[in-house]
């Protein structure tokens, strides 16, 4: 496999790319279930839990600033993608549209097809992460999470939810989909958080 999809990074490449990752040299697709097919016109976000209840519209997030972004990113499978290119609307900027109770410290990601994953509020509201709708220049296709995904650079893409629809703010943490199958509770590409402890890995 290494060599036809994969590649081992230049020299001036390795302090970009996490241990025990190799480059891709597309831009792979991986999937646990069916893929949800959701246009934009029907694509609606919620908000609950310790926080005041809404639900946006595909109209509501295209009302908030675009920005173009660059990112790296990181599969727990071990490979990476440099340098993609992104278009989207900060974490920070949406999080000013809602009020969040001061008691709230983690999140779990909802989105179409059932899939969740947790993320804390620190790891979340940071400047670099973003919600994104378009991938190198083009719509974002359903396989890579079309209509609109969550990006979370510095954590191992699993946490950068696919066909993401909601956000549910908790007091404490709880576990999604992967995290519940054995996958590490917060997943950093530099510190190897592949898996969980409690299963042995």
């Amino acid at each position: 496999m290494l060599g036809k999809f994969f590649q081992k990074p230049e020299k001036e490449e390795g302090d970009r790319v996490p241990p025990g990752q190799h480059l891709a040299k597309g831009f792979p697709v991986l999937t646990y279930s069916a893929t949800p097919q959701v246009n934009a016109q029907e694509w609606e976000f919620r908000v609950w839990g310790l926080a005041k209840p809404v639900t946006f519209t595909w109209s509501d997030f295209m009302a908030l600033p675009q920005h173009e972004f660059t990112a790296d990113f990181h599969c727990v499978t071990r490979w990476s993608k440099l340098d993609v290119k992104w278009t989207g609307i900060k974490v920070t900027d949406f999080m000013g549209l809602v009020e969040v109770d001061p008691k709230a410290a983690h999140i779990m990601e909802h989105c179409y097809g059932g899939y969740t994953t947790n993320i804390s509020i620190e790891d979340f509201v940071r400047e670099e992460n973003f919600f994104a709708f378009k991938v190198f220049g083009e719509e974002l296709p359903s396989e890579h999470g079309g209509p609109m995904r969550l990006v979370v650079p510095h954590l191992y893409a699993w946490k950068s939810a696919k066909w993401i629809n909601g956000l549910e703010f908790l007091n404490r943490e709880e576990l999604g989909f992967w995290e519940r199958n054995g996958y590490h509770h917060r997943g950093e590409p530099w510190a190897e958080e592949r898996y969980s402890s409690a299963f042995g890995f």
